[in-house]
């Protein structure tokens, strides 16, 4: 029975019967799930080394291979039949004949189905039509597939279905595979380029008897064996930026973070992030590290340093903007002007105006970081720094030497979403401590996302962390960017979701 057949006349329990009545059968003969196969050639190497070759050629050079992959197209017909093999590289067709592999192995070849995992010993040839091809001389069944595949003229198309099923997404949808391939190569050359810088790689803890690092609310957990709650980190900052006191002077962490807070297309709760501290550096040479870094991402990504996003060309090969928050919120307003931002209840109004709701304890530096998300923060499509944040929402960045309510801080902004938050870092550890009892009162005042007092993160300081830079990259939304993803769960292999009920 043809898998047409199977897929359009029965329905998925009878598929499934069917398949396990062949899985049965197959039993009876002998192990039916063999490990001895070994693939030498992926298709992706068979085609580049001898596509261009004539058949001809092919025929006097007897070019031996031994590929493998899942069935993902069958033409089955008299003595000989054509299938399609798809393996992590790509795609390889198979000749197979039954005066090639006998009579009874022919037959029983003929019973394999859309989605078994099949390995294949034989000679490339070319098809009249010019199709790369193997000639098989021997073929085995590795895997029998109980399931069928989706539809191959529809494809996997359910949105939902794709994250909750990601492997079926992988096994039918090129694009998504091409996706997560990018996606390694990013961080591969991530990795390359801060290595390169002579930066070191490290990692720190993901259960944390206090949560810090980020304004964010953190997931809890207990630890059993110590009778204490524990805390997923929501940032690396405060752990490495002890690992700086301590004596390295450059280091990096690629690694996850974890924020219980609403799921989006910007924002899943588990996500990867890179960040870097940089001894006697500031924050502008973290940006500028950053314009180099993307440029090169771009370039080893998509071949140049103009990508689309969205229809919209980015411009990855010159300086990238850099704007100062107050006149960001000023350019978007016209009716706002610079000196209305250093007054409270002129901005308790302009903040009514925008449909903002103001908490009581909220100074002027939380409602100007709240007109910027509501006025500026979708509308930046190229990349764009923008610099100097307030120090009420900049726990633990340094403060502009001559305008102390402000830090030498900079968020990069590309297409509505922040890609990085990077700032000279503090490391007056009294400042740090003020801070730090700040964010305590904002918490005691019902702000969940507020840091707590890490005492000896205060004890670090005092020991020294020599002036210094550091940066967060989310990795995620950097990958939405290079690989045109609309929505952050196309770049997570498994995205969260509700609970079906």
């Amino acid at each position: 029975m043809s898998e047409k057949v199977e897929v359009d006349e029965l329905s998925e329990s009878d598929v499934l019967a069917l398949r396990k009545k062949r899985l049965d059968e197959w039993r009876k003969s002998g192990d039916a799930y063999p490990n001895d196969f070994r693939r030498s050639n992926l298709a992706a190497e068979v085609l580049s080394l001898h596509q261009a070759k004539e058949k001809i050629e092919l025929e006097k050079q007897k070019i031996s291979v031994s590929v493998a992959g899942r069935v993902v197209l069958r033409r089955i017909m008299g003595k000989a039949s054509f299938i399609t093999l798809q393996d992590s590289s790509g795609r390889v067709q198979l000749y197979v004949r039954q005066d090639k592999i006998g009579l009874e192995a022919y037959e029983e070849f003929k019973r394999w189905d859309l989605g078994d995992i099949v390995g294949g010993v034989g000679f490339l040839m070319k098809t009249n039509k010019g199709e790369l091809t193997v000639n098989i001389k021997e073929i085995r069944l590795l895997t029998k597939s109980l399931r069928p595949m989706p539809e191959k003229h529809k494809g996997l198309t359910d949105l939902e279905k794709r994250y909750r099923q990601r492997y079926l997404d992988l096994m039918v949808n090129e694009k998504t595979r091409n996706i997560f391939q990018l996606r390694s190569l990013i961080v591969s050359k991530i990795r390359q380029f801060f290595t390169g810088e002579g930066f070191m790689e490290v990692e720190t803890p993901m259960l944390l008897n206090q949560p810090g690092g980020a304004t964010a609310l953190p997931f809890t957990t207990r630890y059993n064996a110590l009778d204490a709650s524990m805390y997923l980190r929501v940032a690396p900052e405060l752990n490495l930026k002890r690992l700086i006191v301590g004596g390295f002077d450059k280091i990096f962490e690629l690694n996850r973070n974890f924020r219980n807070e609403g799921v989006s297309t910007k924002h899943n709760p588990e996500f990867t992030m890179l960040e870097f501290y940089w001894a006697y550096a500031d924050y502008h040479d973290a940006m500028e590290l950053t314009e180099i870094l993307l440029k090169e991402l771009a370039l080893a990504v998509r071949g140049s340093t103009t990508i689309e996003f969205d229809g919209v060309g980015l411009e990855f090969g010159k300086p990238f903007a850099r704007k100062t928050m107050r006149e960001m919120i000023c350019e978007s307003s016209p009716s706002i002007n610079q000196g209305q931002l250093d007054d409270l209840q002129t901005l308790r109004n302009i903040a009514e105006r925008t449909n903002i709701s103001v908490a009581q304890n909220w100074g002027e530096g939380k409602i100007i970081m709240e007109l910027f998300e509501a006025l500026v923060e979708n509308k930046i499509q190229q990349p764009t720094f923008v610099i100097d944040h307030p120090a009420e929402v900049s726990p633990l960045a340094r403060r502009k030497p001559l305008e102390p309510d402000l830090t030498e801080r900079f968020e990069l902004f590309i297409m509505g979403k922040e890609i990085a938050n990077g700032f000279s870092e503090l490391n007056d550890p009294e400042d740090q401590a003020e801070r730090f009892q700040a964010q305590v009162r904002a918490k005691e005042s019902g702000d969940k996302e507020a840091m707590h007092f890490d005492q000896d993160y205060i004890a670090a300081l005092e020991h020294g962390l020599p002036p210094t830079a550091g940066e967060g990259i989310g990795i995620d939304r950097l990958v939405m960017l290079m690989t045109d993803s609309p929505s952050i769960r196309d770049v997570l292999l498994f995205p969260q979701m509700k609970t079906k009920n």
